[in-house]
């Protein structure tokens, strides 16, 4: 009796029907944590002013002008514009300097120095 093969046994599935157990489709295996490759993507630049362009029937050449120099149009000025307001902080510093010490000199010519500053700026 021992020598017999297994036999397989009858099951009702859950939609009603009934199957050998032998034909059933096998468990899923877990195989560890599953890998997922993921496709972060930047958001595509701004080309308004491209579209613009074109539509007005300006070259390609035109918008690749555009698209080249106009950052770097920006550049430029923000560059400039951080050293005018560098040369303007130190043209003050240098004023409050040169008033301190006229004032801290004393006498009838550092007092009547610091007057016409003073009048110079408009206070009085």
């Amino acid at each position: 009796m021992e020598s017999l093969p297994d036999v397989p046994k009858v099951v009702q599935l859950p939609d009603g029907t009934y199957a050998y157990t032998d034909h059933l489709p096998a468990p899923p295996q877990y195989s560890g944590p599953q890998v997922i490759h993921q496709h972060v993507h930047q958001a595509p630049p701004d080309r308004t002013v491209q579209r613009i362009a074109l539509g007005s029937g300006v070259g390609a050449g035109a918008v690749a002008a555009g698209v080249y120099f106009g950052p770097l149009l920006v550049g430029v000025l923000t560059a400039m514009a951080a050293n005018l307001a560098l040369i303007a902080f130190i043209a003050a510093v240098c004023a409050w300097g040169v008033v301190t010490v006229v004032r801290s000199v004393g006498g009838e010519d550092g007092k009547r120095a610091a007057a016409n500053v003073r009048r110079a700026r408009g206070r009085r």
